[in-house]
């Protein structure tokens, strides 16, 4: 299975993916870290926020205003009944364009499905989204490689770039890295990127 097939595995499954997304909600201080960085009741855009829960979810609870983006529509029918005061766009997050800026962006556990092109051109995307100042977090695989896990029996499309090419491609597009950690043992074991736009001061060289 490639990278374009993730779209109707996460239709084809949507039920299943529901019930087994845990809402425990490991992302917790990740979250807070970017969270300090908005804000209060900014905006945030969740690119891949699936069915809402636990992420975006949690920020709604946070007061921020909440635009998901996912392209599965049996997802995206769930954020509409569980959260109808936010707004829920159904989009392949290559290419996006809203035509709107943001205080916040996200993708977590979405933008890696993604193939390698498709990640760097996903940069641009981020870069026409973030307002000034905006915090800009993801998750990544730890090294350069493509992955493949299984999830309901079928292939689940991983991929990644070198930690040095995500370094260049925020640079490229005006993003400064706050934090950097492969493989945190703390949250599950995911390799996590916090920057901010417009020249921000990093903080850890990660």
């Amino acid at each position: 299975m490639s990278a374009e097939d993730i779209i109707g595995l996460y239709e084809r499954h949507a039920a299943a993916f529901d019930a087994q997304r845990g809402r425990g909600l490991m992302e917790r201080a990740w979250l807070a870290r970017f969270t300090a960085l908005i804000p209060p009741g900014g905006a945030v855009l969740d690119l891949g926020c699936g069915m809402g829960e636990p992420i975006a979810a949690h920020l709604i609870g946070l007061g921020f205003r909440v635009t998901g983006v996912d392209s599965a529509p049996s997802l995206l029918a769930l954020c509409r009944t569980r959260f109808p005061g936010q707004e829920w766009v159904l989009a392949d997050m290559r290419g996006l364009d809203l035509g709107r800026r943001y205080d916040g962006i996200l993708a977590w556990d979405s933008f890696f499905h993604l193939d390698h092109a498709d990640q760097r051109a996903i940069f641009a995307v981020f870069a026409r989204h973030a307002a000034p100042g905006a915090a800009l977090m993801f998750t990544s695989g730890p090294s350069e490689g493509v992955a493949l896990g299984c999830f309901e029996g079928e292939t689940l499309h991983h991929a990644s770039l070198s930690p040095a090419e995500y370094r260049a491609l925020l640079a490229g597009h005006g993003f400064a890295v706050l934090d950097h950690r492969a493989e945190d043992p703390e949250c599950g074991g995911h390799t996590i990127w916090l920057a901010r736009r417009d020249g921000a001061q990093a903080t850890s060289a990660g």
